[in-house]
């Protein structure tokens, strides 16, 4: 069996971003936010293209966006080029997706909690040995909380993830390997499989599957990401 690279943009979405794959989104972000507790329950997969209201507006794309059975909106980003802006583009992205929730004449009391998770193929936080890496909005010299946690940036870092096969304990640990090693393997682990969302985000990353169509969409992107690593400083 061969897999497809989940960290590409086309893998990422087709795996995560998909009606038929929401039970993989909802088991991924119950093991990565909520520490595999079944919060969410159920939700709806979103167009990750957000429309602003406002004419002139920047446009902006999402991998994957969702709405939860308690109305919490859940962006997502797959990144494996640190580029230029980035980290303001996800400051920009979290606001846009809490801002854009309430047409005119409607209540602030209406805006819906929005957590940006963003999963990197690089280190974006030297500094700071935790993989997975949670933020939100605090007073700045004591540090207390502000009273509406209705922003959360919430990090993923996958080059700080050295897990071997063999030392997975959790299904968070088993989702990062996912993404870090599927396209590497031959088989689904049976340490793996035995979570049934997992098994079938390798169904779906399965190679087999893809149209004709599929593969030369998925090969165009691996050369455009191979050129751009290239000409980008190492981060």
């Amino acid at each position: 069996m061969n897999f497809i690279n989940p960290k590409t943009d086309f893998a990422f979405k087709r795996i995560f971003g998909s009606e038929q794959s929401k039970d993989i989104l909802i088991s991924f972000l119950n093991a990565i936010l909520y520490g595999e507790n079944p919060i969410i329950k159920d939700l709806e997969i979103l167009n990750p293209y957000q429309v602003p209201r406002i004419r002139g507006i920047k446009d902006t794309y999402l991998d994957v966006k969702a709405k939860t059975n308690d109305d919490e909106t859940v962006i997502i980003e797959m990144q494996v080029l640190n580029l230029e802006g980035f980290e303001k583009r996800i400051l920009y992205n979290a606001a846009k997706a809490y801002s854009i929730q309430l047409g005119s004449g409607e209540s602030y009391s209406m805006l819906n909690p929005v957590i940006a998770l963003t999963i990197t193929d690089f280190k974006m936080f030297a500094n700071l040995e935790a993989m997975i890496s949670r933020y939100i909005l605090k007073e700045k010299d004591y540090l207390v909380d502000y009273p509406i946690h209705d922003i959360e940036l919430v990090f993923v870092e996958l080059p700080k993830f050295n897990k071997e096969l063999s030392n997975l304990v959790t299904v968070a640990d088993k989702w990062i390997y996912f993404l870090k090693n599927a396209r590497a393997m031959e088989s689904i682990p049976d340490t793996m499989a035995n979570i049934p969302a997992i098994k079938k985000a390798f169904d779906v990353a399965n190679q087999a599957t893809l149209t004709r169509d599929e593969l030369d969409d998925l090969e165009l992107e691996f050369r455009l990401i191979s050129t751009s690593s290239r000409k980008s400083p190492a981060s």
